[in-house]
């Protein structure tokens, strides 16, 4: 069989089908787990008759590498990735390339990078988005780290990733370090958005317009053949349409209402008040899943608190329309928070970010793919520059088109008691971009009357800052500024 053209470490899910999709396009792969026995079963399993070798150590795994040795963890995040860079380094050669393909924090990437490279070898460390169908039919890849290891891994990674119509792989280079995981935090934070914003929808057509999952499936299944076309409209068509086995309800009803995570979502909205980005879209849809967890305080509350009673009397097919545009307004701010905040990170890493070919990264084989994105991707390549998405012509223009429908859902959710904080702080957001003046200034004079801590003039040049003995009794004295 010959030496493996990669070698993958972590036999779950992920990581078996990613050995597939490798083998089937031509390479061999060798593969290992720390327990042992999965090595054989999937070698007597789904791997049988293929050109994958199974690896019973460390060491023997490095040795079925071809050189340079491209050797790929799939483990979980953390420890675990820590764990084997120890135990591959003694094995591996200079200019042997170590990969992490799971869901690393990106401060984490910074860090082995640095020493991976210390000890003379590469590191990537890549995103890889699609689930368990991406990552065997071909999913979205996000590599970063060392630029030098992109030459080797690349008609790999590229042969393996989606593909947009026009043969494209989802798959480039993003930047130095922690570049890659970082878009792929990026990635999966818009991805908290776009969830929460469809179950708002949802919400709303079931509570407020007493709709059933039957009628929700036609709906979604309409969008899902419009603007609104992506991977996460479809599978909600496919489960407002499927019947439990056991008790003969929609699936939906019967499942319990606590979202669970992984905490992506949390580390994008950590960092986007780390860099004093706003991303309060992403920030929300995060804390939904939190208000969900409290089950039994919320089951409690509801015994006691009291609201307006969700009751319609308009044209329900008028606001379903409203409703898909409330939709599609909110994805667009929640996108734009995104990529922004890709922009601030670029700046204060140093990193040379594509916001177009990020967004054709997006397109196929991700759980975020959308037809949307082309829209972004043709916003970039017009103007790399471009400071928001929502500055290009066709996001202005279909937001224009939207908001009245927008602010129509939003107020009528606000109205009937039913929370919508994905499409309310998308509106927010979109409100507060678009206003020359916010109040701020009252909150300056605020912080400089109880702290000193000074403001800036509206008839001065930015830079000047100045304080004012509001009491008459405080000094001349003022405190460091800090800006966002």
């Amino acid at each position: 069989m010959g030496k493996a053209d990669i070698g993958v470490i972590g036999l779950a899910v992920m990581g078996e089908n990613l050995i597939l999709n490798t083998e089937s396009k031509g390479f061999t792969v060798a593969c290992f787990n720390r327990t042992v026995s999965k090595v054989d079963s999937f070698i007597s399993g789904r791997a049988k008759g293929k050109n994958i070798i199974g690896c019973h150590s460390v060491e023997e795994f490095c040795d079925q590498l071809a050189m340079p040795r491209k050797a790929m963890l799939m483990v979980k995040a953390g420890k675990p990735v820590d764990d084997f860079i120890e135990l591959l380094l003694p094995h591996l050669d200079e200019g042997d390339i170590i990969i992490d393909g799971g869901n690393s924090n990106y401060h984490d990437t910074i860090r082995r990078t640095r020493y991976v490279e210390s000890k003379g070898l590469s590191y990537i460390g890549t995103g890889v988005s699609g689930g368990e169908e991406g990552a065997l039919l071909g999913p979205s890849i996000m590599p970063g780290g060392t630029p030098a290891a992109w030459p080797y891994v690349k008609p790999i990674f590229q042969a393996i990733a989606a593909k947009v119509a026009d043969g494209t792989p989802c798959c480039d280079w993003v930047g130095s370090n922690g570049a890659g995981h970082f878009v792929k935090m990026v990635h999966n934070g818009i991805e908290y958005g776009d969830m929460q914003m469809i179950c708002e929808a949802y919400f709303l057509m079931k509570h407020l317009l007493g709709m059933s999952p039957g009628e929700m499936h036609e709906v979604f299944a309409d969008w899902y053949e419009g603007d609104l076309n992506s991977y996460l409209i479809e599978i909600t068509r496919d489960i407002l349409a499927k019947v439990d086995d056991e008790t003969g309800k929609p699936m939906v009803d019967v499942i319990l209402d606590t979202a669970g995570q992984k905490g992506t979502g949390k580390w994008a909205s950590q960092t986007a008040l780390d860099l004093g980005a706003p991303a309060p879209t992403v920030a929300e849809a995060v804390f939904a899943r939190f208000l969900s967890a409290l089950k039994e305080d919320r089951v409690a509350a509801s015994e006691i608190l009291v609201g307006p009673q969700a009751e319609f009397d308009g044209d329900r097919e008028a606001f379903i329309e409203a409703i898909r545009q409330a939709l599609y307004a909110s994805k667009m701010c929640s996108y734009a928070q995104g990529f922004q905040l890709m922009k601030m990170a670029a700046a204060e890493f140093g990193w040379d970010l594509k916001y177009g070919q990020i967004a054709l990264m997006w397109r196929e084989g991700c759980i975020i793919r959308a037809q949307f994105l082309e829209r972004i991707k043709e916003a970039f390549d017009e103007n790399p520059g471009l400071a928001n998405v929502l500055l290009a012509t066709y996001f202005k223009e279909a937001i224009d088109r939207s908001q009245t429908s927008w602010r129509e859902v939003v107020a009528a959710a606000v109205t009937h008691g039913i929370p919508v904080p994905a499409f309310s702080s998308a509106l927010a957001y979109y409100d507060s971009y678009r206003n020359a003046r916010l109040p701020a200034n009252l909150l300056q004079a605020q912080r400089d009357y109880f702290g000193a801590h000074t403001y800036e003039r509206v008839d001065k040049p930015r830079g000047e800052f100045f304080h004012t003995n509001w009491t008459g009794t405080g000094g001349a004295t003022a405190a460091t500024t800090y800006n966002a």
